[in-house]
């Protein structure tokens, strides 16, 4: 009986004494960041030199996409690993609900030992209730430098990141500054193996309002940038025209593409080449530290954006531009880093939560619809997801869509049918027409394509009338983007008044 129990104390004591060998993690979100604005990805004559660094260090995915391109429910998405009508947090809907935030990342991982820190732009609030107020979750993090709304670049204006401004007065580079602090202060116990970290950054660049860092004025000075095949207002004549009913329509003038696209062109790549310095900061800290060999880093955009292409600007949309994103992956451990791997399979923004997860030795909830990238770290041609959800219910009603993804196709049906308008479907062949230049969707070669892409999102849609919230305006949409459904019979419900 004694051996008994000094065996018992021995292993218990062992396991106290185990150091915790789980990585820490840096996962790194910049903002309104377009596919095309890397080396890595075959920008021409852009400058990204650590961006690139991290994707031939780790692994590139060129077939991530957001599940819905704007900040608010994309960072929604990232955090939690659900879709937006899961979560039900978007603009114009309403706040993250305190039950959906406890299932997210950074509180699953904190709640398993991690310490965590953030800074940037956070995106959404969490409330304790639906249809309520909510606020910033600032103390449920071990260091916080995040702000409300659209934050500013000015850094002295972020009132979480003052200590920052006099060194760093333009806040890409002191979000750069609070990662290097952070990892400095987490590395000792990191190595020690008493307790792993988690920092997520969100750069509030390349977002307008245009305000690069001067410092970097010379970087794209009197620079031309090529001008992809689908630039222009005559690349988006076969687009709905409901598409044509939201302010991304517009911007292709008011936001100067058409007028001067190389000068708007160099100001946002000078944003991107800032946020390439930061991303240098972080990773000479990780190897200062020490902390650098059992760090996983993650890189990505909340949403792409369309740059004039087909004629639009901003983002939203379903198209490539704006829902298309860069996604760089490395993990220091494993034995495909550094062999400049790529990886063609299809993920989304849902996949972040359960990736972090997993690699934390941590179960994956069963409500995410996020799958881990761990599998095609393991196998870049490996797949996970057969398709996602590509989301638009914010702004402009006439504008608002439901689209589905595969690894070769995108099907776009767009319900809104008032006035003049007609229900409209749109068919892409990405595998032939990344840059969608042609709608197939009358074609006589696509007809099996078709026939299964719509089996797809119908499919789509009764996932979603069967695991929205009930709560911020998600449930209808459910009937609204029905294709079988008639307008007459879903008007109502779209309009909120009668014919």
């Amino acid at each position: 009986m004694r051996f008994i129990l000094f065996s018992s104390l021995l292993f218990f004591v062992a396991v106290l004494q185990a150091k915790d060998q789980r990585p820490n993690f840096v996962f790194l979100l910049s903002d309104d960041q377009a596919l095309r604005t890397m080396g890595c990805y075959g920008a021409p004559g852009v400058q990204t030199p650590n961006l690139d660094r991290l994707g031939a260090d780790g692994m590139i995915f060129d077939a991530h996409y957001d599940t819905t391109a704007i900040c608010m429910a994309s960072r929604a998405n990232v955090m939690t690993g659900m879709f937006e009508y899961k979560t039900g947090c978007n603009f114009e809907h309403g706040a993250m609900v305190q039950t959906k935030w406890a299932q997210s990342y950074p509180m699953l991982l904190r709640k398993a030992g991690y310490k965590t820190g953030f800074a940037g732009k956070f995106g959404f609030v969490v409330a304790g209730k639906p249809a309520t107020k909510g606020k910033l979750p600032e103390m449920d993090f071990d260091k916080w430098g995040g702000g409300p709304g659209q934050t500013s670049f000015v850094t002295a204006k972020n009132v979480s990141m003052k200590a920052y401004a006099k060194k760093w007065p333009h806040a890409t580079l002191s979000y750069g500054a609070f990662a290097q602090d952070f990892i400095r202060d987490m590395a000792k116990d990191a190595k020690q193996g008493k307790a792993p970290f988690c920092l997520s950054i969100s750069f509030k660049a390349p977002h307008r309002p245009v305000d690069p860092d001067p410092k970097f004025d010379h970087v794209y000075a009197g620079k031309k940038f090529p001008k992809p095949e689908n630039y222009g207002r005559a690349a988006g004549k076969h687009f709905s025209k409901q598409s044509t009913m939201g302010r991304q329509y517009e911007r292709f003038g008011s936001w100067n593409y058409n007028k001067d696209y190389d000068g708007v062109m160099a100001k946002y790549h000078q944003q991107i080449y800032a946020i390439d310095v930061a991303v240098g900061m972080i990773r000479d800290a990780l190897n200062a530290h020490g902390v650098a060999d059992n760090t996983v880093i993650i890189y990505t955009s909340d949403n792409g954006f369309l740059c004039g292409s087909h004629g639009y600007g901003s983002k939203v949309l379903p198209y490539e531009e704006a829902s298309r994103v860069p996604l760089l992956m490395f993990d220091p451990r494993h034995a495909n880093s550094g062999k400049r791997l790529r990886c063609s399979s299809l993920t989304g923004n849902v996949d972040f939560a359960p990736t972090m997860l997993e690699l934390a030795g941590l179960p994956i909830p069963k409500n995410m619809d996020g799958r881990s990238l761990v599998k095609l770290y393991n196998n870049p041609k490996a797949e996970t997801h057969q398709s996602l959800p590509l989301i638009n219910v914010w702004g402009t009603k006439a504008a608002h869509s439901f689209a589905v993804v595969t690894k070769d196709w995108k099907y776009i049906h767009w319900p809104y049918a008032e006035g003049n308008l007609k229900a409209t479907d749109e068919l892409y062949h990405l595998n032939k027409d990344r840059s969608e230049l042609h709608n197939v969707i009358n074609d006589s070669d696509a007809k099996e394509a078709l026939k299964a892409m719509r089996q797809t999102y119908d499919a789509a849609v009764a996932q979603w009338k069967k695991e929205t919230v009930p709560y911020h305006g998600y449930s209808k949409y459910g009937k609204i983007f029905d294709r079988k459904i008639k307008w007459a019979d879903k008007r109502e419900a779209f309009l909120g008044r009668k014919k």
